[in-house]
Formats: C-alpha cells, structure tokens, sequence
C-alpha cells in the first residue's frame, strides 16, 4: 500500500513527487478502513473510514454487566432556529442512543449529567430563563430517587423537553481593579447584545493572559459575577482582576536529563535570566525543545513567589527520550512498483542534540527491466542544532542515488554542506553548498557533469497545522547559482512555490487551498548544457495529479520529455467537511513547462479530480482520484493517489 507522505522540500526534483498514482484499473486505498460484519441472521453491516453506512451495527455490550437501550424524544420551545439542532448536538442522551447503560441506574444518571450540560448549553446561547425537563418512563428525573426499576422496559422511553425562554442581552459591563484598563467591546462584552457565557469565560480569560503577557505571572480573576434580570431579560457582568507585581525570569534552572549538556538545553531554549517573564516566550522555548526529538518530555515551570532578588524561578524540566531510532517502510503501486526503504539514526551524538541519519531505498521492484533500472538512493545526514546560534542549524549530507524516471536516467553522488537560520518564528534562511557528480542519459544523449552550486532560501510559514492548514501561507523561495566544471557552464536557477489557505466563517467545515510556483533558470549555453536533474518538469501527486511524474516537459520531435527552462503551476482545492472526520476534496491543477526563459502558456495541461479525506489524530489519510484533461497520446486516463496529509 503506498503511503505519501507530502513535504514540501528545497530540491526542484521534489516538486512533482513521486507519488505512485494507482492507475489503468487497480485501486490500493492506503488508509481507507473497511469494516464488514455479519449478525446471527446473517445480514450485512458496512462501515466506511469508521462511519456506519447500513445494516445493523454490532453494539459493544461486553463491558456493561445490565445493558439497558433507551429511546429519547427531544423537543425544543422557543429560541432560534439553530438552538435546537446545538442542543441536540450537546445532549448525552442524544448522542449515546446507541450505546447501552448499565442498569435502569445508568439511564438515570446519563439524563442527570445531561441535565446539566443542557443547562449549561442554554447558557452558551444566552438563555439563561430556559426550563429542562427529562421524564423517563413517565417519571420526571427530579423525583426519581434511589436505585430505579422500570419493569425491564426496552427500550426505555425518555422524553427531553426544553423550553428556552428568551434570550438575554449584556445590560452593564463592570470592570473593576486591575480589569478596569480593558475596554469591554475589545472582549467581546458589548451592551445589548447577546450575553453569552462563553463570551463572559473568554473575556475573563483575556485579561488573565493579557496581563500575564505583560510581565505579571501571578495575574488573576478575583470576582466574576453574573447577574441575571429576569423581569428585564438582560444580564449584568462585573469582573475583577489583580496583576499582581511585575517580574523578570530568574536563573534557568534545567532538571530531568541525564544524556544532553544542561548549558546546550538552556542555550537552545533561547530563555534567560533577567528576561521580562512572558508565558508566550516559555511555551515556545517548550516547543522548540521538544522539536529536537530528543526528549521524551519538556515541561516548564515558575515559582509560585518571587526569590529573594525579586525574580521569578524558572526550572526546565525534560526527560530524556530513546536517542537511537530505526524504522523502514514499504511502498506499492500498479505503475511503479514495489518500494522498500529504511533507515537509523540517532539524534544526541555528542551531548548537544546531534542528529546522525543513515537511510537507503530501492523501488520500481517488479517493474523495471533489470536490476540497472530500480531507483536506488542511500546517505548519511548530520545535523547540529545550536550552531554558531541558538536559532541555527548545521546540516552536513552525502547521498548517492541513481534514479530511472522516464525523461532520463541518472546516478548522481552529492555533497552538500547547508546553514539554516530561523529569522523569526516564521521566518527560514538557509544557505548552503552544494557539490553533485551526475552521469545522466536523456533525450540529448550521455553527459557528465560536475556542479558547483550555493542555494540561498528563504522560507515563509504561518500555517496553523503542517499537515492540515486551515490558515496561513507556506511560502518556499530558492535562488541557486550553479557551475558546471565540466561544461564550463554557469546558470542560475530562481524557484518560488507559494500555497495559502482561507477558512470562512467560524465553522471549518469548509477550507479553501490554492497554491501557485513559478520558476526559471538563466544562464548556460543551451538546455542540455544544464543537468536533467536540475531542469524543470511537472506531473504527479505533487504538482499535477493525474499525469504521470515529471511528464510535463517540453518534447522532442519523437516525444521524448526534455525538461525545462522555466515553468508555471497552479493548484486550487475546496475541502468540504461531510462529517467530524470526513472531507470531500474537488480540485483542479495545472501546469506549463517550457524551453524559454519564460513560460508562453503554449503547453498548459491541467486535471480535475475528487478526493476523499479521512481526518486522524496523526493527520489526514487522502485519497484522490484525477483526470488528464489534455492527456499525452501514451498518457494514462486517469491516476489514484493516496496519502498522509493534504495534498498541498
């Protein structure tokens, strides 16, 4: 079963990447989980990525010594049109219909914490004169007392009837002491509108977090009060807060690690004694470290006083985790074959989170001809983070593949030398060398080449989740100039791929992705004076599904793929939540590569297609599913592609 794992990477080569369309007939889903089961009377149930479909579904009663079924009837008076499909979606009862209790208690005690958290919800929507009433079995739940008998009724009727009443407005804000330098609209507390309680939770929330951003750690809420006028229909809210003093860090403390230099932990948290104390600055020197997969844990704490210097103890504590690592995995589709790769590491060498990687892979098993034209490619990668600076990272690799696509077959051992030096919180600079020794064969015959290049990036990323971006932009640029020794060449490559994300409104059922690249390479005598490997293509599950990898190139007169001097991509995706856990992806791609400096838009191709995504803990499972709209006359129809992560 093929698993892509999509990463957008500095090489060009990766653009397109290899992403095994499943195409001419065979669907292999990669995460697609199918459940089939069978009743004493031998009817079906199906289940599709965890959502029953039909049939009856086997109920789990193993753990329930007294399964007792319940049937609710729900019915809501008053409020908005949304009040009640919110409420049903809030009621325990409602949502564990399916599932037995244990025992006549287990009804009552389900339709008690209900109670509560219908009540609650009321008061989330503003409607804090709302009435709910559970009867079960004819009883009201306020005058069943003891343990229940309901004469072994199955199911037991349970009625909920909820009158809302009317929806109160925000009459008064009062903010007193420290809570007093807030304006309340900016908290969301306006007179006459709705006086939701989350809005009452979150505002006090603010100014807990608002002044604890501002140097105070000892911040807190004394009084929150809300007071309802019945007779009125509003609601008066008073909030009081007390800073507390002002503080700077005292001395990092470091605990827990037994293996890494306490000095390499505090240098790397980038945290120092005498610093104004910002809980932002703690949680993001927590994330930094744990991001050094080094460790097992990392927690950091404050002191609950200040020490005698008026300064506020800080311990990182941290646990260190299994420093050595190994892992392979396997890779399957109708067109490229099987695909196997592993790899060891180590991730603190010396002490200082040094990374050690070694990791080779062979595919197209099954497909290519000979043992001449599998894809196989093995290095070793070190990295040192802390270099120089604690926001810098050395990274030294040298990796040989030899690689068989259909524009060329290459065998290229590279060298390379690289410093990533993270600007801000979103911003990444790197710079780096790079030596490559290529053979390559390709539509222009066998040349070697011996490059001398120095890449610069700059990188961009506010997105909110890697894997699944609901907001944000991803913006990756490289200009790389290159030599070739043995051509006595010199070009420059210039590539930008940019991908940003829209989610309206509140709910994010609903996200818009669109990703646009450009590039172009100057310089050198003529196309085939720059390696294939460094030329532009499109196609595959990275750039234009539905055509096969790295198809989209200029042509020779006998249709032999040339790869390009510049090229254009476009990608827009709608991802549709169906269910929690369930999106439907319609997309289109397109792509123009051309032998100019600049694209003419003469050869664009483009597909259209549906995915399917299944949401994880661990990130999306996709499937999608594209068609050629210009396909080539030896292309394929159609390509299936299947993945972890968003496309994009």
């Amino acid at each position: 079963m093929f698993f892509e794992y999509q990463m957008v990477t500095r090489f060009r080569k990766d653009r397109s990447r290899r992403s095994a369309p499943l195409g001419k007939g065979l669907l292999l889903a990669a995460g697609l989980s199918v459940g089939l089961s069978f009743s004493v009377q031998e009817t079906y149930a199906f289940s599709l990525f965890g959502v029953h479909l039909f049939g009856e579904k086997e109920e789990e009663t193993q753990d329930v010594q007294d399964p007792v079924r319940y049937t609710v009837s729900f019915s809501v008076e008053g409020g908005n049109s949304e009040l009640e499909s919110f409420l049903k979606r809030r009621s325990l009862l409602i949502n564990g219909e399916n599932s037995p209790v244990d025992g006549d208690l287990g009804v009552v005690v389900r339709a008690r914490d209900d109670l509560q958290l219908l009540v609650g919800s009321l008061f989330e929507k503003a409607y804090y004169g709302g009435v709910v009433n559970i009867v079960i079995d004819g009883r009201p739940l306020d005058e069943i007392a003891g343990v229940p008998s309901f004469g072994r009724i199955d199911p037991v009727p349970v009625k909920v009837n909820i009158q809302a009443g009317p929806q109160f407005t925000f009459s008064t804000i009062d903010l007193q002491d420290d809570a007093a330098q807030f304006n309340p609209a900016d908290l969301g507390l306006v007179t006459g509108t709705p006086a939701y309680s989350t809005a009452i939770l979150s505002a006090a929330r603010t100014i807990t977090a608002d002044l604890k951003s501002d140097g105070h750690p000892f911040a807190k809420i004394t009084n929150r009060e809300v007071i309802a006028n019945h007779a009125r229909n509003t609601v008066k809210v008073v909030i009081s807060a007390l800073a507390g003093p002002k503080a700077n860090l005292g001395p990092i403390a470091i605990q827990g690690s037994e293996a890494v230099d306490p000095d390499f932990i505090r240098t790397y948290s980038r945290l120092k004694a005498g610093e104004t104390y910002s809980p932002e600055e703690l949680n993001e020197a927590a994330n930094r470290l744990r991001k050094l997969n080094t460790f097992q844990t990392v927690n950091i704490v404050t002191g609950d006083t200040l020490d005698e210097n008026g300064q506020l103890p800080t311990t990182i504590n941290v646990r260190d985790g299994k420093f050595r690592y190994f892992g392979f995995g396997a890779q399957v589709s109708s067109i490229d074959g099987l695909g196997l790769e592993g790899y060891w590491g180590h991730r603190n060498l010396f002490g200082h989170a040094e990374g050690l990687r070694l990791e080779a892979s062979v595919s197209r098993i099954g497909e290519a001809s000979d043992i001449s034209d599998l894809d196989i490619a093995g290095g070793v990668t070190y990295t040192k983070p802390g270099f120089l600076s604690p926001s810098g990272t050395l990274k030294a690799s040298l990796i040989t593949t030899s690689e068989n696509p259909d524009p060329y077959d290459a065998l290229s051992v590279a060298a390379t030398l690289g410093y990533t030096f993270e600007q801000s919180d979103y911003n990444t600079i790197t710079l780096s060398t790079a030596t490559t020794y290529s053979n390559i064969k390709d539509a222009f015959g066998t040349e070697d080449y011996l490059t001398l290049s120095a890449p610069l990036g700059f990188d961009r990323d506010t997105r909110d989740d890697a894997l699944n971006p609901t907001k944000g932009v991803y913006l990756i640029t490289t200009a790389e100039p290159a030599y070739d020794f043995l051509g006595n060449t010199f070009y420059t490559s210039f590539d930008a791929i940019g991908s940003t994300y829209f989610t309206p409104g509140e709910s994010d059922r609903l996200t818009l992705a669109g990703r646009v690249g450009v590039g172009t390479i100057v310089g050198g005598d003529s196309l085939k004076s720059i390696p294939a490997t460094q030329r532009f293509y499109a196609g595959g599950g990275g750039s234009v599904r539905g055509y096969a990898y790295e198809s989209i190139s200029p042509r020779t007169a006998d249709g032999q793929a040339t790869g390009g001097r510049s090229y254009v991509q476009a990608n827009l995706e709608a991802r549709i939540g169906i269910t929690e856990n369930i999106q439907i992806v319609p997309f289109m791609d397109a792509a123009d590569v051309s032998d100019k400096n600049f694209p003419d838009f003469s050869n664009v191709k483009a597909s259209a297609g549906l995915g399917v995504r299944y949401l994880t803990g661990f990130g999306p499972i996709r499937l999608d599913v594209a068609l050629p709209l210009d396909r080539y006359p030896d292309g394929d129809r159609y390509g299936i592609y299947a993945g972890i992560g968003q496309s994009f």
